[in-house]
């Protein structure tokens, strides 16, 4: 993909897969903005790192690299491609250089969500169906809540123990989207976060599932942050998908 304008690059969380953005995608595309949604296999931080670094290497233009909840330990460590201008972070963690998910996450009371976790096996943890029904997605109706939870990919044990070596955010104009009724993250480190990384924040009265139950106001900070990255020209934002 060789564009001039910049492209969003979706990166989804733990517990989930691309079509955690499918909500928010056809706004963005409808904007004439170009769209690519990350597949990470959740299996260790490296390897989603690599699976992100994959889409990068196929757009030749600047990038907007957008993670939700988990995805922003990814952005923040495969955002150091020169190709991203600005990254957005979606209730998501945004670890320093040596720094790893579970230190801050650890900082903080434990969310009820995380009662929620089972194990798969010896080196695998799912959310429960309760989990994504009440304290994930307790703001979409239980039916989807229960989708999520069947699609859900399982996530390596080891993935919140594993320390970023660069943050990217430290180079780069950072936007945030706080969940004010996340379950899953804390509303405390979500906040913390955006401070510490002085990011243009915009707070949401939300589940951790903003993306999919407020898709709207997801999509308008995401376009915010290309426009600020590259102005939208007329005929981009009328362009013909």
């Amino acid at each position: 993909m060789d564009r001039s304008e910049p492209t969003v690059v979706l990166v989804h969380g733990a517990w989930a897969d691309g079509s955690s953005w499918q909500r928010v995608i056809p706004l963005l595309l409808n904007k004439g903005i170009p769209v690519i949604a990350v597949q990470n296999p959740t299996t260790s931080l490296a390897e989603d790192v690599a699976a992100t670094q994959r889409a990068l290497d196929a757009i030749k233009g600047p990038v907007v690299l957008v993670g939700h909840s988990w995805g922003g330990a990814v952005i923040t460590q495969a955002g150091v491609d020169p190709k991203v201008k600005a990254l957005v972070f979606v209730a998501a963690f945004a670890p320093e250089a040596g720094e790893s998910v579970g230190d801050p996450v650890g900082a903080h009371a434990a969310p009820p969500g995380l009662s929620r976790i089972t194990e798969e096996g010896t080196n695998f943890l799912r959310m429960s169906v309760d989990g994504f029904v009440h304290d994930v997605a307790q703001d979409l109706p239980g039916d989807e809540a229960r989708v999520l939870a069947v699609v859900q990919a399982p996530l390596a044990k080891t993935t919140f123990g594993e320390k970023v070596t660069e943050a990217a955010w430290t180079a780069r104009p950072n936007w945030y989207v706080v969940s004010t009724e996340d379950r899953a993250v804390s509303v405390d480190l979500q906040r913390e976060l955006a401070a510490r990384m002085e990011a243009k924040t915009t707070e949401l009265n939300a589940s951790h599932m903003s993306l999919l139950s407020m898709p709207e106001a997801v999509a308008d900070i995401i376009v915010d942050a290309v426009a600020a990255t590259a102005p939208l020209q007329e005929s981009l934002v009328t362009a013909d998908w």
